[in-house]
């Protein structure tokens, strides 16, 4: 720390003895850097503000029926695009700064000066942005201002009309093609219809479903058929065993089943009404009566038989029976038998075409998802057409984005640029360091001894002695007289830099 200190303070010594140069070279930077910032030209700064409003009304009303632009992205890519060239062209167009430009390095120059004097950024509120343009004729910069706060209000409304209007083009393009496919669509599945009627898959399922359901139908009528056949041979074993005809007496001592079954109905009928009504119920006492005249026919029936012959015969109810039955049987049987052929007719023409019912239903699956295909997108882009027209309705109708001039185009009195009283002690302060550097660099170019250590460290040999200087009145006078003379020189330079700001400061005040 100790050898770093003096290492500066060497350093410092050094300079010193060249610090006239340091003053000459201040002088010279602030006579030139003052006289510079004082011909700097003045710029005013025209600003405005708006807000952009877009919370309305019709907004949660309409939700799901119309289309709803991202507005705060529109808004965002016109801000950018007010610096477009398109955009200065037409400011400097409405401005009269491309009277100006004669050539076209002129016109493209003077579009670069007012691309870099524009700004727009947003003013510390959400939708709230700050349009601003500096020149050194404050008018110009308004108009300027005025220009550009038009351009972004006329940009903004029509944007959206636009791409409603794109958007309605693009969807009628897009219908139009796609009628057109489900028009083709439509013919190809009615030309496939025809070339396959009697193939085509049913509602019930697909090939392999029908002959699964042919196979079971014709498996249960055989079954069926098998049955009636086993029921029929049944009856016409047990029709063997009966005779055709009885005797008078084995008819007599049968009894009449037709009857027998009758009174057993009417008996259980008759208990039935019993347990709600009493015996003396006119429906009870009805029951009762044919009960009673059953009863006496079948005895009448009976009396009948006996007063025939003993060798007379009469015919076999039992065998009549059988006989009937086993017509009935043989009539089941045939029938089954029909329902069996014709199942099994189905289940040959199923066993025959399962080559061509399988690609037939292919074939139908493919044009049937294409078909539905087109059909769901000409469907959503009827919807889509309705909804992009309902929009562009609302936005020719009513307003989505309200635009609000907060602040109009103003331009102070004080200009904006350039700051002189910064810029002039700023050229001060480099001006000093200027010197110093000087100073500096001219100590090190042309280096002295100033101790005994320089001398040591300069010439790497060993220091036996030194002789100490002795001042005498005169140059310590000369001494004295030197001082005071770097000490007005830059004093003088210091009352030079408050005189140049004092009359800065009259000059702002006057202008």
């Amino acid at each position: 720390m100790d050898q770093v200190l003096q290492q500066i303070l060497a350093y410092a010594k050094a300079a010193w003895h060249r610090r006239w140069w340091g003053v000459a070279v201040a002088w010279l930077v602030c006579i030139v850097g003052w006289t510079w910032v004082m011909m700097i030209p003045d710029r005013y700064e025209a600003s405005a503000r708006v807000y952009v409003d877009t919370q309305s009304l019709l907004k949660p009303l309409l939700t799901g029926l119309t289309v709803a632009p991202n507005v705060d992205q529109q808004i965002k890519l016109m801000t950018r695009q007010l610096v477009s060239r398109p955009t200065l062209e037409k400011v400097a167009r409405m401005t009269d700064l491309d009277v100006r430009a004669k050539t076209p390095e002129q016109t493209e120059a003077m579009l670069n000066d007012l691309a870099g004097k524009i700004s727009i950024a947003d003013a510390g509120r959400e939708n709230l942005y700050t349009i601003a343009y500096q020149d050194p004729n404050a008018d110009l910069a308004k108009k300027v201002v005025q220009s550009l706060l038009t351009i972004f209000v006329e940009t903004s409304l029509g944007k959206t009309r636009q791409d409603i209007s794109s958007s309605q083009r693009f969807i009628e393009e897009q219908l139009q093609q796609y009628q057109q496919k489900l028009v083709e669509a439509e013919n190809a599945l009615t030309e496939f219809k025809r070339k396959n009627i009697g193939m085509m898959p049913g509602e019930g399922g697909n090939y392999y479903t029908k002959l699964a359901e042919a196979s079971a139908q014709l498996r249960q009528a055989q079954l069926d058929q098998q049955e009636a056949v086993n029921r029929r041979n049944q009856l016409k074993r047990q029709l063997t065993d009966e005779e055709p005809e009885l005797t008078a007496a084995a008819a007599a001592a049968a009894s009449n089943p037709e009857i027998d079954n009758r009174i057993q109905a009417l008996q259980k009928q008759m208990d039935q009404l019993r347990l709600q009504y009493t015996d003396l119920h006119p429906d009870i006492q009805s029951t009762k009566r044919l009960i009673e005249k059953l009863e006496a026919q079948k005895k009448t029936d009976a009396a009948a038989n006996k007063s025939n012959p003993a060798g007379a015969r009469i015919q076999n109810p039992v065998y009549q029976q059988l006989t009937i039955a086993i017509a009935e049987a043989d009539a089941t049987v045939s029938s089954l038998g029909a329902r069996v052929a014709e199942f099994q007719r189905r289940y040959n023409e199923l066993r025959n075409a399962s080559n061509m019912i399988p690609q037939v239903e292919q074939e139908y699956t493919q044009l049937m998802r294409d078909y539905d295909v087109y059909r769901q997108n000409y469907d959503a882009l009827l919807k889509r057409r309705e909804s992009v027209t309902m929009s562009g309705e609302v936005e020719s109708k009513t307003d989505t984005v309200d635009f609000r001039v907060i602040d109009p185009p103003f331009v102070p009195s004080q200009p904006a640029w350039p700051n002189r009283p910064l810029l002039l002690s700023l050229v001060t302060l480099g001006a000093l360091g200027a010197g110093i550097a000087v100073a500096f660099l001219l100590s090190q170019l042309r280096r002295t001894v100033v101790d005994r250590r320089a001398l040591r460290e300069l010439t790497g040999l060993p220091l036996l002695g030194a002789v100490s200087r002795v001042e005498t009145e005169e140059s310590r006078r000369r001494k004295r007289k030197g001082l005071l003379a770097y000490l007005a020189t830059l004093g003088g330079l210091l009352v030079a830099y408050g005189g140049v700001m004092i009359l800065q400061l009259l000059v702002s005040r006057a202008a």
